[in-house]
C-alpha cells in the first residue's frame, strides 16, 4: 500500500474529479486533471531512469507543474528537492551537488545559472518546463507524449519526501530531510487549526520552495480537497483583485506583504468579504499592520517555526491575537513545545530557556551530514531549535532571542555567517559582523559592521558589488558601517546583541 503524499491526487481523483484543483491565471486544472498528469510526470522520470530515493531538483516560479513534478516524483519514491530561484549561482551549484540530485526540472530561464551545477554534479536528466529548448526536452510535450507502465514504489511515512534547504550557521546551507510523514502531519496540523474546509480557495502569492508555503499552504488544501489560485509572484494591487475575483478565503504571507496590500490605492475599494483565514510568518504582525486589518473586519493566525518542523511548530488563532500580542501561540495539534535550560532540564514557565520541538512534523535529519544530525537532537528526541524563549502560564510560547543569530528579512531567512565569510575576502576589511536593523517595510534588513586595516577605504557600494552574484540579493547588505572596533567578549566571540542595540535605532 503507498502510504506517502504521492497517492493524495489518486485519492481526490476518485473523490473530487471535477473539482477545481489549481487555477493559474487562465489555466484551470480539476483534480483528475492534476493527477492524471502527475502520472505522466512519475512515467516520464521512470522511463529515464529515476528510481526509488533518488533526488529530483525543481528551479522554478510557482506553476502548476512545480506541484506536477514534487507528486510524480512522490510517486516513484523519489526525493523532491525544490530550490530557492533567488539563490545565485553557487549557491545553487551547491544545492544540486550536495543533495545529490539525478534530475532536474526547471524554467528556461535559471538554465544558465544552473549549468555549473548541473556539470559539477550527478544530474542525467534535465527537463525544461514548457516547450522545452532545443537541447532540453519540454516537460509539457513529455506529459503529453509519457508512455504508461511506470512502477508506484511501496512508500512508507517514514521514507524521504524531499529535502529542503536551510541556511546554516557554519555558512554552508544544509539539506533538511523531511518525510513523507512529517508533510502528512504538518498538513494535518494546518487542517485542524486553521480549520481547512473543501469549499476554501487559497491565494498562493509566496514561492512554493518556501517550506512554509508547501507544508503549510498548498499541501493541507490539497489534502482537503479545496482550490488553491496559484500566482508566479507577489504584486499588491494584484493580488487584491484575484482576492475578489476568485472569492478567495484563505491568504497566507508573510508582513511585508499584508502591509504592501494595505498601503495599495486598491486596498479600500476592494471586496474582501470572502476572506477568513489569514495566516503570517516569518515575523511578529507589527500592531499598524494589525489594525489595517481588523478595520476590515479581518483578523491573522500567527505561529513560529522552522524548517526543520516542515515548518509549523506553533500557532495563535486570531481570537487570541490581542490578548496575547507578541505570542506566537499554542503548539500545532500533534506538535509538542518545551523549554529547557542549558543543562537540557525543563524550565518552569515564565523562564526564558532553549525552545525544544517534537511530534511527527520533526523532520528526520540533516542530508549528509550524521554530526549535525545528532547534534540538533536531544538525547529523547526533541529538535533542539537554537532559538530562546519561555511558555506563559497559559501555555503560549513568547521569543526571546535568537541563538543563531538569524535575520528574517520579507519572510526570507538569512543566517549572517553565510554573508560574513564572503565579506571578509573582501581587501582591506579586517573584521565583519552582520546584524540584523529594523525596516518598517521588510521586518529587519542586514547591516554589515566592519572594521578596516589602516589606509583601506571600503563602502557599502564595494561590498554589495563583491557580494553580487555569489549570494542571494535579499542577503545583500543595506549598509556597511564602518566601526573602531567590534565588541567582542572575553573568549573573543563578537558581541552582535550590542550591535543591534547601536544600530537598531537608526
Amino acid at each position: 500500500m503507498h502510504k506517502g503524499i504521492g497517492f493524495w491526487l489518486a485519492k481526490r481523483r476518485l473523490k473530487d474529479p471535477d473539482k477545481t484543483a489549481v487555477v493559474f491565471g487562465e489555466d484551470t486544472l480539476t483534480y483528475r486533471e492534476l493527477a492524471d498528469a502527475a502520472d505522466r510526470v512519475a512515467s516520464v522520470l521512470w522511463h529515464r531512469g529515476i528510481r526509488r530515493g533518488d533526488a529530483v531538483a525543481y528551479i522554478g516560479e510557482n506553476s502548476p507543474q512545480f506541484l506536477q513534478v514534487m507528486f510524480g516524483a512522490a510517486q516513484l519514491g523519489a526525493v523532491f528537492v525544490p530550490v530557492n530561484t533567488r539563490l545565485a549561482g553557487p549557491e545553487v551549484q551547491h544545492v544540486l551537488v550536495d543533495s545529490g540530485a539525478r534530475a532536474v526540472v526547471l524554467d528556461a530561464e535559471f538554465l544558465g545559472r544552473a549549468m555549473p551545477g548541473i556539470e559539477a554534479g550527478r544530474i542525467a536528466q534535465v527537463i525544461v518546463t514548457g516547450d522545452g529548448l532545443p537541447e532540453h526536452p519540454g516537460l509539457a510535450r513529455l506529459i503529453a507524449e509519457a508512455p504508461g507502465g511506470h512502477t508506484i514504489a511501496d512508500v512508507s511515512l517514514d521514507d524521504p519526501a524531499a529535502i529542503i534547504y536551510t541556511s546554516g550557521t557554519t555558512g554552508r546551507p544544509k539539506g533538511a530531510v523531511l518525510s513523507h510523514g512529517n508533510l502528512t502531519w504538518v498538513a494535518l496540523n494546518c487542517v485542524v487549526d486553521y480549520d481547512v474546509v473543501s469549499g476554501d480557495v487559497s491565494l498562493m502569492i509566496s514561492p512554493l520552495f518556501h517550506v512554509a508555503s508547501l507544508g503549510m499552504g498548498a499541501l493541507p488544501v490539497l489534502l482537503k480537497g479545496a482550490t488553491l489560485v496559484l500566482e508566479k509572484g507577489f504584486e499588491a494591487g494584484r493580488a487584491l483583485a484575484l482576492i475578489e475575483s476568485h472569492g478567495i478565503t484563505m491568504l497566507s504571507g508573510v508582513p511585508t506583504t499584508y502591509q504592501l496590500m494595505a498601503d495599495h490605492p486598491a486596498w479600500a475599494s476592494t471586496d474582501l468579504s470572502s476572506l477568513r483565514k489569514l495566516t503570517c510568518g516569518g515575523s511578529a504582525v507589527p500592531t499598524r499592520i494589525l489594525n489595517a486589518y481588523e478595520e476590515r473586519g479581518l483578523s491573522f493566525s500567527q505561529g513560529y517555526g522552522m524548517t526543520e518542523t516542515s515548518p509549523g511548530a506553533t500557532s495563535l488563532a486570531p481570537s487570541m491575537t490581542r490578548e496575547k500580542q507578541g505570542s506566537v501561540g499554542l503548539p500545532h495539534f500533534f506538535t509538542e513545545v518545551r523549554i529547557t535550560d542549558e543543562h537540557g532540564e525543563v524550565v518552569p514557565r515564565g523562564t526564558v530557556g532553549e525552545i525544544e520541538v517534537a511530534g511527527p512534523n520533526v523532520f528526520l535529519g540533516y542530508h549528509g551530514l550524521p554530526e549535525a544530525t545528532a547534534a540538533a537532537f536531544t538525547e529523547d528526541g526533541w529538535y533542539r531549535s537554537g532559538d530562546l524563549g519561555y511558555l506563559d502560564p497559559d501555555g503560549y510560547l513568547y521569543i526571546s532571542d535568537r541563538l543563531k543569530d538569524m535575520i528574517i528579512s520579507g519572510g526570507e531567512n538569512i543566517y549572517p555567517a553565510e554573508v560574513e565569510n564572503l565579506i571578509a575576502d573582501i581587501e582591506g576589511i579586517s573584521g565583519v559582523a552582520v546584524v540584523g536593523v529594523p525596516d518598517e517595510r521588510w521586518g529587519e534588513v542586514p547591516w554589515a559592521v566592519v572594521t578596516l586595516r589602516e589606509g583601506a577605504d571600503v563602502d557599502t557600494d564595494k561590498v554589495r558589488a563583491h557580494l553580487d552574484g555569489l549570494v542571494a540579493r535579499y542577503k545583500l547588505p543595506k549598509n556597511v558601517v564602518v566601526v573602531e572596533d567590534l565588541p567582542r567578549t572575553a573568549s573573543g566571540k563578537i558581541r552582535k546583541a550590542d550591535l543591534r542595540d547601536r544600530f537598531g535605532g537608526r
